[in-house]
């Protein structure tokens, strides 16, 4: 009888542990966004920044650019080689300005996009 509660309860135990693990993933990575075709992405401070030009509220969105916060570094398509500062599509030297918004701005050919940040939960 003592061993099957102790076989109920590892069992038990066993589903919630790995239950939990399903529950949280974290933030969103750059393997998360680099299996779509038009997927415009940057990495910075460990967030993941994806382009939200065709956000229609965010179109919408009054904001004022503020100071310089990072700048691309590096340009790959393979997630294992982003870090802070590697974008999949914008050129080397493109900067990125904070907003008085969630999103930040890069400015490409004198044209301002818009990026936001990809959080889990």
């Amino acid at each position: 009888m003592k061993i099957g509660r102790f076989v109920f309860f590892i069992t038990l135990l066993l589903l919630v542990v790995s239950g939990c693990q399903e529950a949280y993933k974290g933030n969103l990575t750059p393997k998360d966004f680099l299996g779509s075709i038009d997927a415009g992405i940057f990495v910075l401070d460990s967030i993941v920044y994806s382009n939200a030009q065709d956000l229609e509220w965010l179109k919408e969105l009054p904001y004022i650019v503020g100071e310089q916060v990072g700048e691309i570094t590096k340009q790959t398509s393979k997630a294992w080689k982003f870090k802070s500062g590697t974008s999949n599509k914008l050129p080397v030297g493109t900067k990125i300005y904070k907003t008085d918004t969630l999103a930040y701005i890069v400015v490409v050919d004198g044209k301002e996009i818009p990026y936001v940040g990809m959080y889990e939960g």
